[in-house]
C-alpha cells in the first residue's frame, strides 16, 4: 500500500467525522466505533434500499419478524414463534411481540407490522420478491397478523427474514406511504439513526430498544468509493472495523494473512453468494448442449480459486450455496480429455476452432482476474479446440442488457435476498413461458440464459410447497436436471469478511451475512 492511498484515507474520514461531530476512535471508550465499507447510501427507506451497504445498515436500525443465527437457525424476533399454516397451506397467523417501541416512542403492534408490509408491497423496489408469495396483509388482533398466500410456500419464515421488510414506524412515515421518504429511517432496531449523508451515518444505541444492547456507545459507517481507500483505511489504524466488500483479491488475502498473523482480528459470515457464469443458451453455438457440456468439463475451479483468490473463496459445483438444505454439487469437476472429447464430437479440435466471447465486468477485479485465468487454462490445454475472447464492461451497463440476450457467456454473482435454495433456483430457472427448452418469459429469460426444461417449473413450483425428504427430493431433481442442461456454469461462493483492530472484539456475522454491529466493542489488550 503506497503511503498516498493511507493519508487520502485518513483525510477523508477525518472529514466525515469532523462533519458528524465524531472524536477519533481513539479518543476515549465513549466515542463511536469507525466501521467502513464500500460505496454510498442514498436512501435508508426499506421499500428502496438494494445495495449490500444499505441492508447492511437497515439491519442494525430494525427487526424483522424472523432472523438466521450464525447456526443458520431460524429465530423469532418481532414475531413470537415461527408462523401457524392453515391446513390448506395458504394461511399464515404470525403471533406479534408486545412491549416494543420505535425510535419516535410510538408502539409497534399488528397494525404498524401490516403498514410497513402493505407499503412494501405497493412501492419496494424488490416488492417481486414478496408479492410473488403473499397477496393480502391483514390484522386479525391487536398483535396478531394473518398473510394470504398466493399458493403454499415453506419458507415463509425465512423470507419474513428479509432485510427490506423491517417494520417503519407509520407515524414517522404517513406521508410517505406512497412514496420514499429519504434520509431517515425510524424502526425498532437496537440502533438509531442521527445523521445521514451518502458517506458517512452516525448510530446511537436506542435506550430504550426490547432486546440485549449494543456493547458499543455507537456506530460512524463511513463509505468509501475505492478499494485504494479501504485498505488504506484499516492498515493505517484509521477505522476501526472494514468490511471486504470490493476489496481486491490480494488486498483480501493480505489481511488475512495479517489476522493469522495476530495484527487484525478477522471474523467471516456464512458462504450465501455465488459467482456463475451464464450461457446464452437459445442461439448458436451455446444453443448446443453437448458444447456447453464441454465447457462445464473445461472449468478447473480448484485451481482458479486458488490462482484468482486464494482459496478465501471456495470451489462451487452448484447453484445453491453448500450450506443451505438441498444443495446439490451436480456440476462435474474439471476434465479436460472429456472436454475435448465432447468438443471432437461436436467437429471441432480438428483444424476447427470453436470462437467463444466471455464478457466480464471490469469494475469488478475478481472478474477480469477469472476471465485471464480460464482464457489461459483453454489455450494451455485446448487450444486447438476453443478459442476464449475477452471483453469487459461495467456492470450497471452489463445488466440492463442481460435480458435482451446480449452476452454470449457473462460473469455474474447472486446473493440471496433470505438463505433458502428457492432464493437460488427460481431467480436463474423460473420460467412462466416456455417453448421446449427455451424460456420465452421469467427469471430464465431476464437472467440472460434463456434456458428450461418441460416440467422444471412445476418441480420448482411444488419443492416451495413440501416440506423435509419430499422438499429436498424435488430440489434434488431440479437441479440435476439444470446440470445436464448446463445454463450455467457454478463458479464460486463468496462470502463477507471483516476485519478489526486488535483493540476491537472479533466481528460477528448473523445467518443472512450481516455483520453484527451490536456485538463490536473495545476490548482490553493485555
Amino acid at each position: 500500500m503506497k503511503q498516498r492511498g493511507k493519508r487520502a484515507a485518513g483525510l477523508l474520514l477525518a472529514s466525515l467525522m469532523l462533519l458528524a461531530g465524531c472524536r477519533p476512535p481513539t479518543a476515549s471508550d465513549q466515542a463511536p466505533l469507525v466501521i467502513a465499507a464500500y460505496g454510498s447510501i442514498d436512501s435508508v427507506d426499506p421499500a428502496q434500499a438494494t445495495t449490500v451497504i444499505a441492508l447492511q445498515l437497515i439491519s442494525a436500525l430494525g427487526d424483522p419478524l424472523y432472523a438466521i443465527d450464525g447456526q443458520g437457525a431460524i429465530q423469532p424476533k418481532l414475531a413470537r414463534a415461527l408462523p401457524k399454516l392453515s391446513d390448506d397451506g395458504l394461511t399464515a397467523t404470525i403471533p406479534l411481540r408486545q412491549g416494543v417501541l420505535f425510535h419516535d416512542g410510538t408502539p409497534f403492534d399488528a397494525d404498524a407490522m401490516a403498514f410497513s408490509l402493505r407499503r412494501f408491497l405497493a412501492i419496494g423496489k424488490l416488492s417481486y420478491v414478496v408479492g410473488d408469495r403473499i397477496s393480502a396483509v391483514r390484522v386479525t388482533g391487536p398483535y396478531e397478523l394473518q398473510l394470504d398466500l398466493r399458493r403454499p410456500f415453506s419458507p415463509l419464515a425465512k423470507l419474513l427474514s428479509f432485510a427490506s421488510l423491517t417494520p417503519i414506524s407509520p407515524t414517522a412515515y404517513a406521508n410517505y406511504e406512497a412514496g420514499f421518504r429519504p434520509n431517515a429511517f425510524v424502526g425498532t432496531g437496537p440502533y438509531e439513526l442521527r445523521l445521514q449523508s451518502p458517506q458517512l451515518q452516525r448510530l446511537e444505541p436506542f435506550a430504550q430498544y426490547w432486546g440485549e444492547a449494543p456493547r458499543n456507545d455507537g456506530i460512524a459507517l463511513v463509505g468509501m468509493s475505492t478499494s485504494t481507500s479501504l485498505y488504506g483505511a484499516i492498515s493505517g489504524g484509521n477505522v476501526d472495523v472494514l468490511l471486504s466488500t470490493s476489496l481486491e483479491p490480494e488486498q483480501q488475502s493480505a489481511l488475512h494473512q495479517q489476522a493469522n498473523q495476530g495484527q487484525l482480528r478477522e471474523g467471516a459470515g456464512p458462504a450465501l453468494g455465488i459467482g456463475y457464469i451464464t450461457l446464452l443458451t437459445d442461439r448458436p453455438p451455446l444453443d448446443n448442449q453437448t458444447l456447453r457440456r464441454a465447457l462445464a468439463f473445461s472449468l478447473d475451479r480448484e485451481l482458479l480459486t486458488k490462482r484468482v483468490t486464494d482459496k478465501l473463496r471456495p470451489p462451487l459445483r452448484g447453484l445453491v450455496p453448500p450450506k443451505l438444505p438441498g444443495a446439490l454439487a451436480a456440476w462435474p469437476r474439471a476434465d479436460a480429455s472429456r472436454a475435448r472429447q465432447l468438443l471432437q464430437q461436436e467437429g471441432y479440435c480438428s483444424g476447427e476452432v470453436l470462437p467463444l466471447q466471455l464478457t466480464y465486468r471490469s469494475n469488478v477485479p475478481t472478474d477480469r482476474l477469472l476471465a485471464l485465468s480460464w482464457q489461459e487454462w483453454l489455450r494451455s490445454r485446448l487450444g486447438d479446440c476453443v478459442r476464449l475472447d475477452l471483453t469487459g464492461m461495467e456492470s450497471t451497463t452489463a445488466y440492463r442488457q442481460l435480458g435482451d440476450g446480449a452476452f454470449q457467456m457473462i460473469l455474474l454473482d447472486w446473493m440471496g435476498d433470505y438463505p433458502d435454495a428457492d432464493n437460488y433456483l427460481t431467480p436463474l430457472l423460473g420460467c412462466t413461458q416456455s417453448e421446449g427448452n427455451r424460456c420465452l418469459e421469467g427469471d430464465s429469460a431476464s437472467g440472460g440464459s434463456f434456458w428450461t426444461a418441460p416440467g422444471l417449473e412445476e418441480k420448482l413450483r411444488l419443492s416451495n410447497e413440501r416440506r423435509g425428504q419430499a422438499r429436498l427430493d424435488l430440489l434434488d431433481a431440479v437441479q440435476r436436471e439444470a446440470a445436464n442442461g448446463v445454463p450455467y456454469l457454478p463458479m464460486w461462493q463468496t462470502r463477507p469478511r471483516a476485519w478489526a483492530r486488535n483493540s476491537i472484539t472479533a466481528p460477528q456475522f448473523d445467518g443472512s451475512g450481516r455483520l453484527n454491529f451490536a456485538s463490536l466493542s473495545r476490548r482490553s489488550l493485555p
